[in-house]
């Protein structure tokens, strides 16, 4: 019974995920690029260890896992030239690649699961004291509108995710623009009620 439960409660969890999935815009590797300070990327470390495999996905392996998201972050940060060296270390924590569904009535999305640390190579140090999870969905577009499992296939899928973790990754780092020679960011101002 408890079993049963379990699985009830991660389908659940995955069908709010596909809702989420709605609200993301997939990333655009073409876009320019966004100002990173003194930014230069050092090692470029994704780890898959067996990572958890939501229900109706395909079936990826942890090399092809690592090879894709190693390639994903590497055509974001490879084109930024600082002057400090920053390292990744990432690792996949869980995935869903879309099985082909039946269009309106069961179109599965796919998401990634991932966790990142970033260090300062010359002080040998995390900037970020506890890891940052990020969950990345494949955005909307005419390819995943319907369901990506009709329309790509597994390596396809696994790009497009691979790309929209790397600029998940830049977003989280921009947040904290200090760790890169940027200016803070500006803060919030609260609403004063009326």
């Amino acid at each position: 019974m408890l079993n049963i439960h379990a699985a009830i409660v991660r389908f659940l969890l995955l069908i709010s995920l596909a809702v989420l999935a709605a609200c993301s815009v997939p990333a655009d590797v073409d876009e320019p690029t966004v100002p990173m300070g003194d930014f230069v990327l050092g090692h470029n470390i994704v780890v898959v260890n067996e990572p958890q495999i939501g229900p109706f996905s395909r079936k990826a392996s942890d090399d092809k896992w690592q090879e894709e998201l190693t390639a994903g972050i590497a055509r974001r940060f490879d084109v930024y030239e600082g002057a400090k060296i920053y390292n990744f270390g990432i690792s996949i924590d869980a995935y869903a690649l879309a099985l082909p569904g039946v269009p309106l009535v069961f179109t599965p999305k796919s998401f990634l699961i991932i966790t990142a640390t970033i260090w300062d190579d010359a002080e040998a140090a995390k900037l970020n004291e506890e890891a940052k999870q990020l969950t990345i969905f494949e955005g909307i577009s005419g390819e995943t509108l319907v369901s990506s499992g009709l329309t790509q296939n597994k390596r396809q899928q696994m790009v497009k995710l691979s790309d929209n973790a790397a600029k998940a990754v830049q977003d989280w780092l921009l947040e904290n623009p200090e760790w890169f020679g940027l200016p803070p960011l500006p803060e919030e101002v609260p609403d004063e009620d009326f």
